[in-house]
């Protein structure tokens, strides 16, 4: 493991604890700690809370693999070889009350090739998935990504909030996930075919480290004003059929499951980010004018949140 990724599986561990320790405050039950190890090289930890007072279900999973991807899977990253090296935080809130958004961020340092010979860099990003829509929370969240980026010397705010965006689409349904927040992969490393930009690594660490200490300011004040609003059946009812966009966009077009999956990663870890309870309808649209048809249109067409 090389210095680098030894400081960033820390931080990770750390961030862990904070965020773990502040939302089980919040929910008043503890998260469940699971340690595991992969026969393939590393292992992680996992922290999941079910079934809470506030939080319906979520996780704060870190890991650090290592091993060889297979040769096909390989040649879509940059680098050469099939060694790689993996450590990361990642994270999911889906809250119990329809007025509360669910929330996902993630965190990650990568190495690929052989000692000398390899290429490194970070991703990550951070996004709210509302089934109400409340433009003030909408703002705030992306104010905190805007600030991070203004003291970065390596981030752009507008680039990284088009990429989330673009990413958090599902374009089966012509839709965004969410509000978005921002999103970057491949930072340190000279790959704009993949959107990846050469910066100096100490910059990018410094910048992750800043996003991964502020999530706990972008999300926790929207929790705390919404987690006791009251709702109705028909507000839970929505809220599910939302959760299932959720699950589309994770099984079919998110990098981190295709990742975990593809390098024989740990499977309850991988797929804890899909939500339960959930529901599909056939056919199920909104009534036209209703707030969830206004949601709708906002996740058709993606809004400016901060100057």
């Amino acid at each position: 493991m090389s210095t680098r990724a030894e400081r960033a599986h820390q931080f990770f561990l750390d961030l862990q604890d904070k965020i773990t320790e502040t939302v089980a405050t919040i929910d008043g039950r503890p998260f469940q700690t699971d340690t595991w190890d992969r026969p393939a090289g590393g292992g992680g930890r996992s922290k999941v809370l079910q079934d809470g007072h506030v939080i319906e279900k979520g996780g704060v999973m870190v890991s650090f693999v290592t091993g060889e991807m297979s040769e096909a899977f390989a040649q879509q990253f940059p680098g050469r070889g099939r060694e790689f090296m993996a450590t990361g935080i990642s994270l999911i809130l889906h809250p119990r009350n329809p007025h509360a958004p669910t929330v996902h961020a993630n965190f990650r340092y990568l190495e690929k090739g052989k000692a000398g010979d390899s290429v490194a860099w970070f991703g990550g990003g951070a996004d709210l998935t509302p089934h109400v829509l409340y433009p003030e929370d909408a703002r705030h969240f992306h104010q905190v990504w805007k600030d991070v980026c203004d003291r970065s010397e390596v981030a752009s705010y507008g680039g990284l909030k088009k990429w989330c965006d673009e990413y958090f689409y599902i374009p089966h349904r012509k839709e965004a996930r969410g509000v978005g927040g921002i999103f970057f992969d491949y930072l340190g490393i000279d790959a704009p075919e993949l959107g990846g930009k050469a910066a100096d690594l100490e910059h990018v660490e410094r910048f992750v480290k800043d996003a991964g200490g502020s999530f706990l300011d972008a999300y926790v004040p929207i929790l705390e004003r919404r987690k006791n609003v009251n709702f109705s059946e028909a507000e839970r009812d929505w809220q599910l059929h939302r959760r299932g966009r959720y699950v589309e966009f994770n099984l079919v077009y998110d990098r981190g499951t295709t990742f975990g999956l593809k390098t024989d990663g740990r499977v309850e870890s991988i797929l804890v980010s899909l939500p339960s309870p959930v529901k599909w309808t056939y056919g199920y649209e909104p009534e036209a004018g209703s707030k969830e048809a206004e949601l709708l249109e906002v996740l058709r067409t993606p809004r400016g949140w901060v100057d």
